[in-house]
């Protein structure tokens, strides 16, 4: 979207569910390579390789973790302990995950709040840098958002993370795929964008307006401070 200054990026999908693939999308657009991967195997996203285009390959989880210079896990909470600790070690990782006890079951650690879901996270892949992203977001309205930097109209999505360039890195994928990002803290902060906070879908407008409303970066830095624990 934003010219010749973009770096291309192979981002590496672990998980390829509605926010994986509206993700994957969006890369691709900009210019980026994807790999995807799923719990059911490359052969199952063949279809959806080939219909996103020469820049997408299927492969393993292992394998689109070790492919990514950015990897996006986008899983259930209940499957992280599954996740290819070793091929994530060092690499820059993007958690779209939300807990949500009446799918993944009751976990004490984020019920009791001592842990955010990142943070969470980051005990089964202790050697990522993780930075919490698109988590806020309804898929269809991820999509049809997207705006090219210098847009009126461009929307901005909350992070947080530990690594300042983990950070650095997710920021420039974000604006290169169309949003501008606010800065939303470290992981241990990252319930103020987690389920069912202020931020966390309603700034968009609701599921029943697919085309979403634009929201900037005063209104997202209004809601994550109005977040309650």
């Amino acid at each position: 979207m934003e010219g010749s200054e973009n770096m291309t990026t192979t981002v590496g999908f672990i998980g390829s569910g509605h926010i994986g693939i509206t993700v994957a999308r969006l890369a691709i657009e900009a210019g980026h390579q994807v790999v995807l991967s799923n719990s059911r195997g490359p052969e199952t996203l063949a279809d959806t390789a080939a219909e996103l285009g020469p820049r997408a390959s299927a492969a393993t989880s292992g394998e689109a973790a070790a492919a990514g210079d950015i990897v996006v896990v986008t899983v259930p909470v209940t499957a992280f302990p599954d996740l290819p600790t070793v091929p994530l070690a060092g690499k820059t990782v993007i958690d779209t995950c939300n807990y949500g006890p009446e799918r993944d079951g009751h976990i004490p650690e984020l019920d009791n709040k001592s842990l955010t879901s990142s943070e969470l996270l980051l005990r089964y892949i202790p050697d990522a840098m993780v930075v919490k992203a698109f988590n806020t977001i309804f898929f269809k309205h991820l999509l049809s958002l997207a705006r090219p930097a210098g847009t009126a109209d461009r929307s901005c999505l909350p992070i947080a993370g530990d690594s300042a360039p983990a950070k650095a890195a997710v920021t420039q994928f974000i604006e290169s795929i169309g949003y501008g990002v606010v800065d939303a803290g470290p992981l241990a902060d990252s319930w103020r964008q987690e389920t069912g906070t202020p931020v966390w879908g309603t700034p968009y407008g609701p599921f029943s307006n697919e085309k979403g409303q634009p929201v900037g970066e005063d209104a997202i830095r209004a809601a994550l401070a109005t977040a309650t624990r």
